[in-house]
């Protein structure tokens, strides 16, 4: 982020979508898709240009929307979790729910993304062992490798 768009946040300035994008980590497209399809309310235009402006308020929601997205969290969910932020202490058990249900599906990734990340090691050591006429440190990354591929 540079010096201008946090000084444009700080006051209060409106900042381009590009600003946007780069604070958020959401690309552009997927910034006018939520105002689209209303997850973010409808942007102000520039009276001259017609470019979007967005103003802190919203900008700190897209901020969130964009934590929520870097998880995997779907719209669905990111919509419910805007509504529940309105029902005060009513929102709290339904929150806790939708973020504990995201939670477990994230841990559930991770675990799968490490049996992978095993997978690629192990056959890097199986060719490492094959460069190295290793029969046995070959045979050995084979055997571990079936049952890597068991656990896919």
């Amino acid at each position: 982020m540079t010096a201008t768009e946090t000084e444009a946040e700080v006051r209060g300035s409106p900042m381009t979508i590009q600003q946007v994008s780069r604070l958020s980590g959401l690309s552009e497209p997927t910034l006018r898709y939520y105002e689209k399809i209303g997850l973010i309310p409808a942007v102000d235009r520039d009276r001259d240009s017609g470019h979007r402006r967005y103003y802190p308020r919203v900008v700190e929601t897209i901020k969130s929307l964009g934590c929520l997205r870097s998880t995997g969290m779907s719209v669905r969910d990111m919509r419910a979790y805007l509504s529940l932020l309105d029902e005060g202490a009513r929102g709290a058990a339904p929150l806790r729910d939708l973020f504990q249900r995201n939670a477990d599906r994230l841990e559930r990734e991770i675990a799968l993304m490490e049996v992978r990340l095993r997978y690629l090691r192990l056959k890097a050591d199986m060719w490492d062992a094959r460069e190295c006429a290793d029969a046995g440190a070959e045979r050995r990354a084979i055997d571990e490798l079936m049952d890597v591929i068991d656990a896919l």
